[in-house]
């Protein structure tokens, strides 16, 4: 598969472009690209850059190149805006050095309208663009993706709470298809690392970027993988490396397809979640008239929608026995390959992100996701 980088590697390459121009370094179609944690650098085209409103700023365009076919940002076109500002604070904080704006395009939280940004992101534009700040000053950054706000309706960034664009959430340099044999892969060999390095008796299995970058915020302790759509293979790998819990931690969209028996989660290979709902509303003696609402439901966001209008104690336990049924399944699966005393435990947010269910195992960490 053709290699490429993450999202942010391109916004980096393109702010560092509109720095160096505006402090009169002449223009290079590449950047190099230091990355938190390794010694190598990432060569990142460059477009172009140049000053703009009378020199007091300068612009830099890039084009993502992810690598990855059906990937939503291949080939996004990537505008970095940026200033200097006087400052007479003596600071060491990139915090106070680097004002990263959202700009049209790009991602906010609907609720506070902050940037939707990763820590990873903002590592590496401090790690690259700190050093050329000249002395006295602090840099404004304002990221604009022309295309981001059409392309964001293609996404389930709403289904999030992130509104009016795109977000720059990627976790690490490189990308991976979520179903691609790279994916497993790179998660195996995570979680090998993460054993040779420490005793690790529970982690945590992430499908996408939307669970990392809420399983990062959250009070926890524990390692967390992202393991794509590839949740079937890792877990019987965790049983295999003796691994003692391992914590299902995602999008109630998408987890639902485990309680089918489904462990390779693509869309591609297969769906069946309002089947599955259905399913389970029936062993629950949900009424027949809701039930026949769930079976029309055009999406999990819908009939979730509709169990709640309804009786949002009765939504809580159906979602509730949901995660419950996916912890039950995970087992049956594991054990098809390998006989195993892990436990599996499942905790659920919802299109707000907000942490809400889980099975009977899950209860024992949902409060610590929650932050409680």
């Amino acid at each position: 598969m053709k290699k490429g980088f993450s999202l942010p590697l391109w916004v980096t390459g393109a702010a560092k472009s509109a720095v160096k121009k505006l402090i009169g370094l002449p223009f290079e179609d590449y950047e190099l690209i230091k990355i938190p944690k390794d010694k190598n650098l990432i060569k990142i085209k460059v477009h172009s850059s140049g000053l703009i409103n009378g020199e007091s700023n300068a612009l830099g365009i890039s084009f993502a190149d992810s690598g990855l076919y059906l990937d939503i940002t291949q080939n996004l076109e990537i505008w970095t805006i940026v200033s200097l500002e006087k400052t007479e604070k003596v600071s060491n904080k990139s915090s106070d050095l680097i004002n990263i704006i959202p700009g049209y395009g790009v991602g906010v939280y609907q609720k506070t309208k902050e940037i939707c940004i990763s820590n990873f992101a903002k590592e590496v534009l401090v790690q690259n663009l700190l050093d050329i700040i000249p002395e006295g000053f602090k840099l404004n950054l304002e990221i604009i993706l022309p295309n981001g706000k059409f392309l964001a309706e293609r996404t389930s960034n709403q289904s999030f709470g992130i509104v009016e664009g795109l977000s720059i959430i990627g976790t690490s340099a490189e990308t991976f298809s979520s179903a691609s044999p790279d994916q497993l892969k790179n998660a195996k060999a995570q979680l090998e690392k993460i054993i040779s390095n420490e005793l690790c008796e529970k982690i945590i299995f992430v499908i996408g970027e939307n669970g990392l970058h809420l399983a990062n915020s959250s009070n926890i302790t524990f390692p967390i993988i992202k393991v794509g759509n590839w949740i079937g293979p890792l877990l019987v790998d965790a049983a295999l490396k003796k691994i003692k819990t391992v914590i299902l931690f995602g999008y109630h969209g998408k987890l639902i397809k485990l309680a089918g028996g489904i462990f390779h989660t693509h869309n591609h290979l297969a769906d069946a979640r309002i089947e599955i709902l259905v399913y389970l509303a029936v062993k629950e003696t949900v009424p027949i008239e809701i039930i026949e609402k769930l079976s029309l439901a055009n999406t999990i966001e819908n009939a979730l929608l509709i169990l709640e209008s309804f009786s949002l104690s009765l939504a809580n336990k159906l979602w509730n026995k949901l995660s419950d049924t996916i912890e039950q399944r995970s087992i049956e699966y594991i054990n098809r390959y390998t006989k195993t005393d892990m436990e599996v435990a499942a905790i659920l947010f919802d299109r707000q992100r907000n942490i809400r269910w889980s099975g009977n195992n899950g209860k024992d960490y949902i409060d610590t996701f929650k932050g409680l």
